[in-house]
């Protein structure tokens, strides 16, 4: 029997889903993304060639693996295009191999525009985002504007709706030289793109459920993370999407019978992109030193990580809402030049202590992290390949983060590429 595994991340994105993904994909068939933009970004590492994706599942760097991408994605059909050409010239060819929902919404270059404008007006109080269209994409999709993959292939029928979404959106187009608002520019430019699109078009679903009754072996991979899902995260600091297992349900059209395993994604210390509120971020020297150490600086924007210390409070809500029974470790090494590491085991708020999240999201400005610390082991994990040679106090975070969560740590990331990886 064949096991289907979602990955889920655990933080607030950017917890090293490209690197687990690529890995568990060797032994996938299929890999599947069920929500999320081109916001995200995915960092795969192989030999000394680096790929980041930020719309294609992260098992494409295999030549022999199918990839989908579903319904529940809000696709930039142009920056798809840039992203296959940019493989290519790699060495990765996306023939064949490749398919898109139908009924993927778009991403165009008026919500790009909007998000920006949207944004300004927000001014210090702005959320963050990514600026790629995604939060009014998803917009246009819950009220029923939105323009789907299959749409650009019925010409009169996509002319309506780009003028009836120009007519709604007066208020972001009047007075704009803006090309990104001249929807029939976007027009013309989409119908270019079709017959590009043709051959990647199908039904995700049925395709799914076919290889699952094949016996094949599916991997779903998400974006973001689940402090950033919509319903269930910092609202409203939040992605526009559902990236917690419910996603790919929706996101995919497939049902929870098809999902074997969920393995959670957790950094070995906590990042966060944009803002909201981060109860162990750290704006000191060590906050420093975690994020140049690491590398913290955004795959899509280029934009600096805000960085912090392990949150078991976090950690927790995330398990419990995903079902997380396996757990992933990455950037273990970030750690090893650190003679003290403080992991946050509660929040205090007022007078009162709490294990898990609180009921309102915006109390998370005002608790205060409850630190348990940890003597570090001041020493190189990288290459490392069997848990048992890791520093014993290494294994000791590790074996207490596991214990706290009631998880197994399935896999210890100890650098970017695939052969720094322990799997336990």
């Amino acid at each position: 029997m064949s096991t289907n595994t979602i990955v889920v991340g655990c933080q607030w994105g950017d917890e090293g889903k490209g690197k687990v993904v690529d890995l568990l994909a060797e032994k996938a068939d299929a890999i599947a993304r069920f929500q999320g933009g081109a916001n995200a970004g995915h960092t795969v590492l192989v030999g000394d060639k680096k790929y980041i994706l930020h719309l294609i599942p992260s098992g494409i760097i295999y030549p022999d693996k199918l990839c989908y991408i579903g319904n529940g994605v809000v696709l930039d059909p142009f920056g798809l295009l840039e992203e296959i050409e940019l493989l290519r010239t790699q060495g990765i060819d996306t023939n064949g191999r490749l398919f898109i929902s139908s009924a993927a919404n778009l991403v165009l270059p008026y919500h790009k525009l909007i998000d920006s404008i949207e944004e300004k007006k927000r001014g210090g109080d702005g959320i963050g985002t990514t600026l790629r269209g995604i939060g009014p994409a998803y917009r246009d999709k819950v009220s029923r504007n939105g323009i789907r993959l299959c749409d650009i292939f019925a010409p009169d029928s996509l002319k309506q709706k780009l003028e009836h979404n120009r007519k709604i959106k007066q208020e972001y187009f009047a007075g704009c030289d803006d090309d990104r608002a001249d929807t029939a520019k976007i027009f013309d430019d989409l119908q270019r793109l079709a017959p590009l699109f043709e051959p990647m078009m199908t039904n995700v679903s049925l395709d799914l459920q076919r290889l699952h009754r094949e016996g094949k072996c599916i991997l779903f991979e998400g974006a973001q993370g689940a402090l950033l899902d919509i319903d269930l995260g910092s609202y409203p600091y939040t992605t526009s999407s559902n990236t917690t297992v419910g996603g790919a349900m929706t996101g995919l059209g497939i049902s929870p019978k098809m999902i074997d395993e969920i393995v959670g994604i957790v950094k070995a210390y906590t990042t966060r992109v944009g803002s909201g509120p981060f109860p162990t971020e750290l704006v000191d020297q060590t906050g420093n030193e975690l994020r140049e150490i690491g590398g913290e600086y955004g795959a899509a924007t280029g934009r600096p990580r805000r960085t912090g210390w392990l949150d078991l409070v976090v950690l927790r809500h995330a398990c419990r809402i995903n079902g997380v029974e396996k757990i992933a470790v990455t950037k273990l090494d970030v750690l090893d030049r650190f003679s003290t590491i403080k992991v946050c085991t509660a929040y205090k708020l007022g007078d009162r202590e709490m294990a898990e999240l609180p009921l309102n999201p915006a109390a998370l400005w005002d608790v205060k992290p409850v630190y348990r610390d940890f003597p570090g082991w001041n020493s190189t994990t990288a290459g490392i390949d069997k848990f048992e040679g890791l520093p014993e106090n290494a294994r000791k975070y590790l074996s207490f983060i596991a214990d706290d969560l009631g998880v197994e740590i399935c896999l210890i990331s100890t650098g970017a590429r695939r052969n720094e990886t322990i799997l336990v």
